[in-house]
């Protein structure tokens, strides 16, 4: 399920009008607007507001070609329209101490404010009465990578201002902030905001452009029906989006679970007629030694030995090949590895110094990451070697015993092959081996199309 598309779908209908019924004894939002404009106009000769210079008290917008229907008893209008301030912030600076907390861009997370980790600040007392928040009000991120987000306050228990990086916006009451703040969240909000941002670098919306946002008003109940079932829908989602999460570490967690039972002989049922795998670490090298029991692994399932990573594995230092950004391309046939993550960077026309022909596992000793990867390829880092299995040892349960494996270290430790040779790695017979790579592919596909359905 696109919890976020299922999000849009549902906001795209709030704002339509199509999510909650009509209620033909509503009081229309014409006249709504009607009594917004008075109290402007009241408070403008009060001195208590300024008079807009983007529109004048009198003016009421109208709308001939409208972004898409409404009902009959909603009203197209601005943010100015309905807002009796839209206000940028402070330049203060943040302080460990002082009189009044003050929230920045960075302190608004997922809709969300920690106050007990808010920084406070110092204030002439006189002109913080301008920026001092109340619940109800909303906040606009202005500028940066945020740029359009909005923060409903909700439940201050301190004085607090706000940094210069944020706009509030205070509606009138005859409009709810809850419906104002859903509507910042719909698909057409921010279509608005895309095409109202400027600057390449540091995109921005300034004042002007976010009081000329239309926005469709419903009549005040409408407006309370709207929220509630909003609020809702929304908490719904939420739990299904902490399902998600919960659910991917789980589906984690498992695979670790498979790898592990695989490498102690529990994933599949051993077969006593299958040749013991001491007779083929034999036949690998018969003048090894081995254990059927040996290091940690006190309970080895029959037939199973135990042998150093060493004596069924090969490694190299491969040549670095050195690579940049003008000699490959997406469109090139060989891959091109790099140190960190042992990941695929790049690909490249050239054929010359490829290894191989046979699947090996590219080892980094800087963060003992390993993946198994099929030639040809290049590799960029002299940080990461080419391991290559021997051919009676499946390179695929291999691979899942190094994935599981890590030594424990400094992190900027560099940790050589050498030390990873050393360990001690069960071996089945090689016809379980293959049980046990066909069985946690088959459980790995399982999960991986559950992640995918997520």
């Amino acid at each position: 399920m696109d919890t976020k598309k299922l999000r849009q779908k549902i906001l795209d209908l709030a704002i339509r009008g199509k999510l909650v019924p009509q209620d033909p004894n509503d009081e229309p939002a014409s006249v709504l607007l009607e009594r917004i404009k008075e109290e402007k106009e009241r408070l403008i000769k009060e001195g208590k507001i300024r008079k807009s210079k983007r529109m004048a008290s009198s003016d009421m917008p109208h709308y001939e070609n409208v972004p898409f229907e409404i009902p009959s008893s909603w009203e197209w209008t601005t943010i100015n329209t309905i807002s009796k301030s839209i206000l940028y912030g402070v330049s203060e600076s943040a302080k460990t101490n002082g009189k009044y907390r003050l929230l920045r861009i960075t302190d608004i997370q997922n809709n969300s404010v920690q106050w007990d980790s808010v920084p406070y600040t110092d204030f002439d007392e006189n002109k913080a009465k301008s920026y001092l928040l109340s619940d109800g009000d909303i906040l606009f991120a202005r500028t940066g990578a945020t740029v359009g987000k909005s923060y409903l306050v909700q439940g201050l228990t301190e004085e607090a201002i706000y940094a210069s990086y944020l706009i509030r916006v205070q509606t009138y009451d005859a409009v709810l902030p809850q419906y104002v703040k859903f509507y910042f969240e719909s698909g057409y909000y921010w279509e608005q905001i895309e095409q109202g941002s400027v600057g390449v670098g540091q995109p921005n919306v300034n004042g002007t452009i976010l009081g000329n946002l239309h926005v469709p008003i419903p009549p005040i109940h409408e407006q309370f029906r709207i929220v509630s079932e909003l609020s809702k829908w929304m908490g719904i989602i939420d739990i299904i989006e902490m399902g998600k999460t919960d659910l991917q570490t789980i589906i984690k967690q498992v695979k670790s679970k498979i790898l592990d039972l695989a490498i102690q002989g529990k994933l599949v049922a051993q077969d006593p007629s299958d040749e013991p795998a001491s007779e083929l670490l034999k036949r690998i090298n018969p003048k090894a030694e081995f254990a059927c029991d040996n290091g940690h692994y006190t309970q080895l399932s029959d037939g199973w030995t135990v042998c150093r990573l060493e004596q069924v594995t090969n490694y190299e230092q491969p040549t670095a090949y050195i690579v940049n950004s003008t000699t490959y391309d997406d469109s090139y046939l060989t891959p091109v590895l790099t140190a960190g993550k042992s990941f695929i960077i790049g690909y490249t026309n050239e054929t010359a110094g490829i290894y191989s022909n046979l699947p090996c596992i590219i080892f980094d000793d800087f963060t003992t990451d390993s993946k198994k990867v099929d030639f040809p390829f290049k590799v960029k880092s002299s940080a990461m070697k080419i391991l290559k299995i021997h051919k009676d040892i499946e390179i695929d349960y291999v691979a899942m015993f190094m994935s599981i494996t890590r030594l424990v270290g400094d992190t900027h430790k560099r940790y050589w092959i050498s030390e990873y040779s050393k360990l001690e790695i069960p071996i089945p017979p090689k016809a379980e081996q293959k049980r046990i790579v066909y069985a946690a592919r088959e459980i790995f596909t399982q999960l991986d199309e559950i992640m995918e359905s997520l």
